[in-house]
Protein backbone atom coordinates (compact mmCIF):
# COMPACT_ATOMS: atom_id res chain seq x y z
CA UNK A 1 0.00 0.00 0.00
CA UNK A 2 2.94 2.23 0.85
CA UNK A 3 4.71 1.87 -2.47
CA UNK A 4 1.58 2.07 -4.19
CA UNK A 5 1.17 5.89 -2.83
CA UNK A 6 4.80 6.46 -3.68
CA UNK A 7 4.51 5.89 -7.23
CA UNK A 8 1.11 7.83 -7.53
CA UNK A 9 3.15 10.87 -5.44
CA UNK A 10 5.84 10.60 -8.07
CA UNK A 11 3.54 10.70 -10.94
CA UNK A 12 1.65 13.35 -9.96
CA UNK A 13 5.15 15.55 -9.33
CA UNK A 14 6.13 14.28 -13.21
CA UNK A 15 2.71 15.54 -14.45
CA UNK A 16 3.22 18.59 -12.81
CA UNK A 17 6.63 19.21 -14.41
CA UNK A 18 5.36 18.49 -17.91
CA UNK A 19 2.54 20.94 -17.73
CA UNK A 20 4.93 23.77 -16.33
CA UNK A 21 7.11 23.05 -19.23
CA UNK A 22 4.66 23.50 -21.80
CA UNK A 23 3.17 26.37 -20.20
CA UNK A 24 6.06 27.67 -20.14
CA UNK A 25 7.49 27.12 -23.48
CA UNK A 26 4.30 28.27 -24.72
CA UNK A 27 4.48 31.63 -22.83
CA UNK A 28 7.89 31.94 -24.06
CA UNK A 29 6.83 31.29 -27.67
CA UNK A 30 4.13 33.97 -27.34
CA UNK A 31 6.97 36.30 -26.37
CA UNK A 32 9.26 35.25 -29.34
CA UNK A 33 8.70 37.21 -32.81
CA UNK A 34 8.27 34.85 -35.89
CA UNK A 35 10.61 36.16 -38.72
CA UNK A 36 9.63 33.86 -41.68
CA UNK A 37 8.85 29.91 -42.38
CA UNK A 38 11.34 27.54 -43.59
CA UNK A 39 10.31 24.09 -45.62
CA UNK A 40 11.17 21.49 -43.47
CA UNK A 41 12.62 19.45 -46.50
CA UNK A 42 14.71 22.43 -48.22
CA UNK A 43 15.82 24.98 -45.57
CA UNK A 44 16.45 27.63 -48.67
CA UNK A 45 13.15 27.46 -49.34
CA UNK A 46 10.78 30.05 -46.99
CA UNK A 47 7.77 31.89 -46.58
CA UNK A 48 6.61 35.14 -44.75
CA UNK A 49 3.40 32.97 -43.75
CA UNK A 50 2.40 29.59 -42.26
CA UNK A 51 1.77 26.69 -45.03
CA UNK A 52 2.45 23.01 -45.57
CA UNK A 53 4.89 22.10 -48.43
CA UNK A 54 3.86 19.97 -51.28
CA UNK A 55 3.88 16.50 -48.69
CA UNK A 56 1.17 18.50 -46.49
CA UNK A 57 4.39 18.90 -44.23
CA UNK A 58 4.20 21.85 -41.84
CA UNK A 59 6.35 25.15 -42.65
CA UNK A 60 8.70 25.34 -39.51
CA UNK A 61 8.80 28.34 -37.74
CA UNK A 62 12.45 30.85 -37.27
CA UNK A 63 12.01 32.95 -34.51
CA UNK A 64 14.46 36.53 -34.51
CA UNK A 65 16.40 35.12 -31.84
CA UNK A 66 17.82 31.90 -32.90
CA UNK A 67 21.21 33.72 -34.15
CA UNK A 68 22.02 33.34 -37.15
CA UNK A 69 18.90 31.69 -38.82
CA UNK A 70 18.05 34.19 -41.12
CA UNK A 71 21.46 34.00 -42.81
CA UNK A 72 21.52 30.37 -42.69
CA UNK A 73 18.68 29.91 -44.41
CA UNK A 74 19.79 31.97 -47.13
CA UNK A 75 22.80 30.80 -47.25
CA UNK A 76 21.01 27.53 -49.46
CA UNK A 77 23.31 24.07 -50.54
CA UNK A 78 26.97 24.79 -49.57
CA UNK A 79 30.46 23.36 -50.72
CA UNK A 80 33.97 23.44 -49.73
CA UNK A 81 36.72 23.70 -51.81
CA UNK A 82 40.53 23.54 -51.19
CA UNK A 83 42.29 26.48 -52.28
CA UNK A 84 44.84 24.52 -53.74
CA UNK A 85 41.91 23.60 -56.55
CA UNK A 86 40.69 26.90 -56.67
CA UNK A 87 44.02 27.98 -58.29
CA UNK A 88 43.90 24.94 -60.57
CA UNK A 89 40.39 25.76 -61.62
CA UNK A 90 41.72 29.48 -62.39
CA UNK A 91 38.75 30.85 -60.01
CA UNK A 92 37.11 34.19 -60.89
CA UNK A 93 34.51 36.19 -59.17
CA UNK A 94 32.77 39.48 -59.54
CA UNK A 95 29.94 41.49 -56.71
CA UNK A 96 26.49 41.10 -57.92
CA UNK A 97 25.64 45.24 -58.82
CA UNK A 98 23.06 47.31 -60.50
CA UNK A 99 24.11 48.04 -64.03
CA UNK A 100 22.66 50.22 -66.95
CA UNK A 101 21.78 47.13 -69.78
CA UNK A 102 20.47 47.22 -73.24
CA UNK A 103 19.59 44.93 -75.90
CA UNK A 104 20.38 44.02 -79.24
CA UNK A 105 16.97 43.42 -81.31
CA UNK A 106 17.65 41.86 -84.39
CA UNK A 107 15.40 41.45 -86.92
CA UNK A 108 14.62 42.43 -91.21
CA UNK A 109 14.18 45.41 -92.75
CA UNK A 110 12.98 46.83 -96.35
CA UNK A 111 13.90 50.42 -97.98
CA UNK A 112 10.26 52.05 -98.74
CA UNK A 113 8.61 51.66 -101.95
CA UNK A 114 5.21 52.85 -101.33
CA UNK A 115 3.20 54.75 -103.82
CA UNK A 116 -0.21 53.96 -101.65
CA UNK A 117 1.22 55.63 -98.89
CA UNK A 118 2.85 58.35 -101.53
CA UNK A 119 -0.79 59.04 -103.06
CA UNK A 120 -2.48 59.04 -99.45
CA UNK A 121 -0.30 61.97 -98.33
CA UNK A 122 -0.94 63.81 -101.38
CA UNK A 123 -4.47 63.24 -101.20
CA UNK A 124 -4.46 64.65 -97.42
CA UNK A 125 -2.57 67.94 -98.47
CA UNK A 126 -5.39 68.53 -101.16
CA UNK A 127 -7.94 67.60 -98.65
CA UNK A 128 -6.63 70.39 -96.35
CA UNK A 129 -5.97 72.64 -99.12
CA UNK A 130 -9.35 72.46 -99.94
CA UNK A 131 -10.44 73.16 -96.75
CA UNK A 132 -8.80 75.88 -95.97
CA UNK A 133 -10.33 77.92 -99.37
CA UNK A 134 -13.41 77.31 -98.79
CA UNK A 135 -15.34 80.46 -97.79
CA UNK A 136 -16.77 80.25 -94.65
CA UNK A 137 -20.26 80.74 -95.72
CA UNK A 138 -20.47 77.28 -97.22
CA UNK A 139 -21.32 75.40 -94.98
CA UNK A 140 -22.04 72.17 -96.43
CA UNK A 141 -18.80 72.17 -98.30
CA UNK A 142 -16.60 72.73 -94.98
CA UNK A 143 -18.49 70.04 -93.33
CA UNK A 144 -17.85 67.42 -96.66
CA UNK A 145 -13.98 69.16 -96.57
CA UNK A 146 -13.34 68.54 -92.89
CA UNK A 147 -14.95 64.80 -93.33
CA UNK A 148 -12.42 64.18 -96.28
CA UNK A 149 -9.98 65.63 -94.47
CA UNK A 150 -10.68 62.89 -91.41
CA UNK A 151 -10.75 60.09 -93.57
CA UNK A 152 -7.40 60.37 -95.11
CA UNK A 153 -6.13 61.07 -92.22
CA UNK A 154 -7.48 57.71 -90.64
CA UNK A 155 -5.40 55.75 -94.08
CA UNK A 156 -2.56 57.56 -92.93
CA UNK A 157 -2.52 56.20 -89.69
CA UNK A 158 -3.55 52.64 -90.76
CA UNK A 159 -0.52 52.75 -93.14
CA UNK A 160 1.59 53.50 -90.24
CA UNK A 161 1.92 57.70 -89.82
CA UNK A 162 2.37 58.80 -86.33
CA UNK A 163 0.08 62.10 -85.59
CA UNK A 164 2.96 64.12 -85.40
CA UNK A 165 3.75 63.50 -88.67
CA UNK A 166 0.19 63.59 -89.88
CA UNK A 167 0.45 67.42 -88.63
CA UNK A 168 3.85 67.86 -90.22
CA UNK A 169 2.29 66.93 -93.40
CA UNK A 170 -0.91 69.52 -92.82
CA UNK A 171 2.11 72.56 -93.88
CA UNK A 172 3.84 70.61 -96.49
CA UNK A 173 2.79 71.51 -100.31
CA UNK A 174 3.81 68.15 -101.84
CA UNK A 175 4.29 64.50 -100.14
CA UNK A 176 7.40 62.46 -99.40
CA UNK A 177 9.24 61.95 -102.38
CA UNK A 178 11.87 59.38 -100.85
CA UNK A 179 8.38 57.00 -101.00
CA UNK A 180 9.12 55.88 -104.55
CA UNK A 181 12.97 57.58 -104.83
CA UNK A 182 16.07 57.58 -103.58
CA UNK A 183 18.01 60.47 -105.45
CA UNK A 184 20.43 63.37 -104.60
CA UNK A 185 17.42 65.23 -103.47
CA UNK A 186 16.04 63.21 -100.91
CA UNK A 187 19.28 63.19 -98.09
CA UNK A 188 17.29 60.35 -95.96
CA UNK A 189 15.10 57.05 -97.01
CA UNK A 190 12.47 55.38 -94.86
CA UNK A 191 13.16 51.78 -93.68
CA UNK A 192 10.42 49.53 -93.17
CA UNK A 193 11.36 47.26 -90.09
CA UNK A 194 9.12 44.25 -88.50
CA UNK A 195 8.82 44.44 -85.21
CA UNK A 196 7.70 40.94 -83.54
CA UNK A 197 4.92 40.50 -81.14
CA UNK A 198 7.28 39.18 -78.05
CA UNK A 199 9.87 42.02 -78.60
CA UNK A 200 6.80 44.99 -78.93
CA UNK A 201 6.84 45.78 -75.03
CA UNK A 202 10.54 46.98 -75.18
CA UNK A 203 10.76 48.74 -78.48
CA UNK A 204 9.66 52.51 -78.54
CA UNK A 205 9.37 55.55 -80.92
CA UNK A 206 12.89 56.85 -80.40
CA UNK A 207 15.08 54.05 -80.42
CA UNK A 208 18.27 54.16 -82.51
CA UNK A 209 18.58 52.07 -85.40
CA UNK A 210 21.96 50.54 -87.27
CA UNK A 211 20.93 48.93 -90.69
CA UNK A 212 23.23 47.10 -92.77
CA UNK A 213 23.13 45.92 -96.23
CA UNK A 214 24.72 42.83 -98.15
CA UNK A 215 26.34 45.43 -101.10
CA UNK A 216 27.35 47.45 -98.92
CA UNK A 217 29.21 45.34 -96.01
CA UNK A 218 31.69 47.45 -94.51
CA UNK A 219 28.97 50.34 -94.16
CA UNK A 220 26.59 51.04 -91.42
CA UNK A 221 23.34 53.43 -91.74
CA UNK A 222 21.86 55.01 -89.10
CA UNK A 223 18.25 55.90 -88.10
CA UNK A 224 15.46 56.34 -85.36
CA UNK A 225 11.89 54.85 -85.06
CA UNK A 226 9.79 57.45 -85.77
CA UNK A 227 6.01 55.53 -85.60
CA UNK A 228 4.95 52.31 -85.30
CA UNK A 229 2.03 51.04 -86.93
CA UNK A 230 -1.37 50.73 -84.72
CA UNK A 231 -2.44 46.88 -86.32
CA UNK A 232 -0.51 43.80 -85.59
CA UNK A 233 -0.20 41.48 -88.98
CA UNK A 234 -2.36 38.78 -87.92
CA UNK A 235 0.07 36.21 -90.33
CA UNK A 236 3.19 37.47 -89.11
CA UNK A 237 2.13 38.18 -85.25
CA UNK A 238 4.22 41.52 -86.31
CA UNK A 239 4.37 45.55 -86.15
CA UNK A 240 5.66 47.28 -89.09
CA UNK A 241 8.04 50.38 -87.89
CA UNK A 242 8.79 53.36 -89.89
CA UNK A 243 12.27 53.93 -89.55
CA UNK A 244 14.00 57.47 -91.08
CA UNK A 245 17.39 56.91 -92.21
CA UNK A 246 20.33 58.77 -93.36
CA UNK A 247 20.81 58.43 -97.19
CA UNK A 248 23.20 60.85 -98.32
CA UNK A 249 24.71 59.42 -101.50
CA UNK A 250 21.44 57.62 -102.14
CA UNK A 251 22.82 54.40 -101.79
CA UNK A 252 20.01 52.68 -100.36
CA UNK A 253 17.59 51.93 -102.90
CA UNK A 254 13.44 51.29 -102.46
CA UNK A 255 13.25 47.55 -101.85
CA UNK A 256 16.72 46.67 -100.80
CA UNK A 257 16.20 44.03 -97.80
CA UNK A 258 18.96 44.92 -94.68
CA UNK A 259 19.60 43.52 -91.54
CA UNK A 260 18.26 46.11 -88.41
CA UNK A 261 19.69 45.95 -85.15
CA UNK A 262 17.40 47.95 -82.66
CA UNK A 263 19.44 49.58 -79.60
CA UNK A 264 16.60 49.11 -76.41
CA UNK A 265 17.36 51.03 -73.45
CA UNK A 266 16.52 48.85 -70.36
CA UNK A 267 17.78 51.37 -67.94
CA UNK A 268 19.84 50.22 -64.91
CA UNK A 269 19.20 46.75 -63.60
CA UNK A 270 20.58 44.12 -61.04
CA UNK A 271 22.68 42.42 -63.26
CA UNK A 272 24.44 39.14 -63.26
CA UNK A 273 26.94 38.45 -65.39
CA UNK A 274 26.30 35.75 -68.29
CA UNK A 275 29.19 33.36 -67.22
CA UNK A 276 27.59 33.04 -63.90
CA UNK A 277 24.88 31.25 -64.95
CA UNK A 278 24.27 27.34 -65.33
CA UNK A 279 21.68 26.87 -67.41
CA UNK A 280 20.05 23.48 -68.59
CA UNK A 281 16.83 24.32 -69.71
CA UNK A 282 15.18 23.33 -66.90
CA UNK A 283 17.19 24.93 -63.87
CA UNK A 284 18.91 27.87 -63.91
CA UNK A 285 21.97 28.15 -60.90
CA UNK A 286 24.46 30.59 -59.93
CA UNK A 287 27.59 29.90 -57.26
CA UNK A 288 28.25 32.84 -54.34
CA UNK A 289 31.30 32.84 -53.10
CA UNK A 290 30.99 33.07 -49.37
CA UNK A 291 34.82 33.14 -48.15
CA UNK A 292 37.61 31.05 -47.56
CA UNK A 293 36.82 28.24 -50.07
CA UNK A 294 32.91 28.16 -49.31
CA UNK A 295 30.10 28.52 -52.19
CA UNK A 296 26.38 28.32 -52.15
CA UNK A 297 24.23 27.29 -54.70
CA UNK A 298 21.45 29.64 -55.93
CA UNK A 299 19.00 28.76 -57.67
CA UNK A 300 18.41 32.22 -59.76
CA UNK A 301 15.08 33.56 -61.99
CA UNK A 302 16.86 36.30 -64.72
CA UNK A 303 14.73 38.22 -67.23
CA UNK A 304 16.31 37.57 -70.82
CA UNK A 305 19.93 38.19 -72.12
CA UNK A 306 20.94 41.92 -72.24
CA UNK A 307 24.27 43.62 -72.67
CA UNK A 308 26.20 46.25 -71.06
CA UNK A 309 29.20 48.44 -72.55
CA UNK A 310 32.19 47.20 -69.41
CA UNK A 311 35.04 49.10 -69.98
CA UNK A 312 34.39 50.19 -73.52
CA UNK A 313 34.07 46.42 -74.15
CA UNK A 314 30.59 44.59 -74.64
CA UNK A 315 29.44 42.18 -71.84
CA UNK A 316 26.14 40.03 -71.67
CA UNK A 317 24.28 39.64 -68.69
CA UNK A 318 20.94 38.34 -67.06
CA UNK A 319 18.76 40.93 -65.26
CA UNK A 320 18.30 39.57 -61.78
CA UNK A 321 14.35 38.42 -60.69
CA UNK A 322 15.54 36.60 -57.38
CA UNK A 323 17.91 34.70 -56.25
CA UNK A 324 20.68 36.93 -55.53
CA UNK A 325 20.83 39.96 -53.94
CA UNK A 326 23.07 43.31 -54.53
CA UNK A 327 26.72 42.85 -53.45
CA UNK A 328 27.22 39.11 -53.44
CA UNK A 329 29.84 37.63 -54.95
CA UNK A 330 29.68 35.05 -57.72
CA UNK A 331 31.58 32.75 -59.56
CA UNK A 332 32.02 33.61 -62.99
CA UNK A 333 34.86 31.50 -64.05
CA UNK A 334 35.37 27.83 -62.32
CA UNK A 335 31.49 27.46 -61.75
CA UNK A 336 31.44 23.87 -63.72
CA UNK A 337 33.90 22.43 -61.48
CA UNK A 338 32.35 23.69 -58.73
CA UNK A 339 28.94 21.78 -59.45
CA UNK A 340 31.37 19.02 -59.79
CA UNK A 341 32.45 18.91 -56.58
CA UNK A 342 28.74 19.80 -55.17
CA UNK A 343 27.35 16.84 -56.67
CA UNK A 344 30.10 14.67 -55.25
CA UNK A 345 29.79 16.13 -51.92
CA UNK A 346 25.87 15.46 -52.35
CA UNK A 347 24.84 19.40 -52.62
CA UNK A 348 22.92 21.02 -54.87
CA UNK A 349 23.87 20.33 -58.98
CA UNK A 350 23.00 22.55 -62.19
CA UNK A 351 23.82 19.31 -64.00
CA UNK A 352 23.19 16.34 -61.88
CA UNK A 353 20.26 17.61 -60.55
CA UNK A 354 18.40 19.15 -64.07
CA UNK A 355 19.57 15.11 -65.50
CA UNK A 356 18.00 13.32 -62.81
CA UNK A 357 14.27 15.88 -63.38
CA UNK A 358 14.85 14.68 -67.13
CA UNK A 359 14.85 11.11 -66.40
CA UNK A 360 11.47 11.66 -63.96
CA UNK A 361 10.00 13.22 -66.66
CA UNK A 362 10.63 10.59 -69.34
CA UNK A 363 9.72 7.74 -66.74
CA UNK A 364 6.25 9.56 -65.57
CA UNK A 365 5.42 10.07 -69.66
CA UNK A 366 5.60 6.57 -70.26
Amino acid sequence: MKNKRIIIVVMFLCSCLFFTHEIYTQDKNKARKIIYYRNPMDPAVTSPTFMKDSMGMDYIPVYADEENADVEAKKGPTVKIEESQLKLIGLKTEPVAPIALMRMIRTVAKIAYDPELYNAEAEFIQAVKLKDVLKPGSQDAIKQAEALVLAVELKLKLLGLSDQQIEELRSKTEPDKSLIISDSSTPYSWAYITIYENDLREVKIGDHVILKVAVFPDEEFSGQIIALAPVLDADTRSVRARVKVDNPQAKLKPNMFLDAFIHVDLGEKLALPKEAVLDTGIKKIAYVDLGNGEFAARQVEVGQEAMAIIGGQERKFFPVIKGVSENEIVVTNGGFLIDSQSQLSGGMSALWDSTSEIKQEATHDK
